[in-house]
């Protein structure tokens, strides 16, 4: 876990670290954090709370996927369309099979490089190997598949078989409304990101859960915040 600095910032870490939890945990703009924090006597601009966002959402990222357990070996692998600067982009993603999302890339192509691309840094960075692999019938998967010896492992299906991913698509198509597309590859990338380890540490499904159960799983994911964004 590495510690992270605060210095030469005029506000006080806590309430730096409010904004961005404001940020990445809701589905709020830049000026929906900029009034919430006015409501409560924080006099701050948008650009701050942008600068902010930008520079510790990263480093609070990496430490929340330091914490994180190891996911499932069951993935779901899915591509969903972006407009990205009057662009057509692709949104790759992979979740297991409780909801937790793996990776996110966003790529120009919707062929076997960029599944190859996933797949790959799936491999690299999950640290364990898959027990399946759920896609849609599209034919870059099994290419990708084959290539990286993974082909017994491929579970080709239709939308039914792979809904997993397919529903999380709806809280990434909520933000992008809300931020009225994204404005580059790059700043789509590292948000998303970003996002999807604070989306991972707080998705405690209550809808599944008894009520002293989700107080318990919510104190949990408060204490992975907090150790996750504690100052140097």
């Amino acid at each position: 876990m590495r510690l992270i600095s605060f210095k030469r910032h005029r506000f006080p870490p806590d309430v730096i670290r409010h904004a961005v939890w404001l940020y990445f945990r809701f589905t709020l703009s830049i000026r929906d954090v900029e009034e919430l924090l006015a409501q409560r006597g924080v006099e701050v601009s948008r650009e701050a709370v942008r600068c902010w966002v930008n520079k510790f959402g990263p480093l609070i990222a990496a430490n929340l996927r330091r914490r994180r357990g190891p996911p499932t070996g069951r993935w779901h692998l899915d591509e969903m369309v972006v407009r990205i600067g009057g662009k057509r982009m692709y949104l790759w993603r992979a979740v297991d099979d409780e909801g937790e999302v793996l990776d996110v890339l966003v790529q120009k192509r919707r062929n076997k490089e960029a599944a190859l691309n996933l797949l790959r840094k799936l491999l690299r960075n999950q640290g364990i190997h898959p027990e399946t692999i759920t896609t849609d019938k599209l034919a870059s998967y099994r290419a990708a598949a084959k290539i990286l010896g993974l082909t017994s492992r491929h579970r080709p299906g239709g939308m039914r078989e792979n809904n997993r991913v397919e529903n999380s698509h709806l809280v990434i198509r909520r933000r992008e409304r809300k931020q009225q597309k994204f404005k580059s590859q790059g700043s789509a990338q590292r948000f998303l990101a970003s996002h999807s380890a604070v989306y991972n540490t707080f998705n405690i499904q209550p809808h599944l859960i008894s009520r002293p159960s989700l107080r318990i799983l919510r104190a949990q994911a408060d204490r992975a915040w907090e150790a996750a964004t504690v100052a140097a």
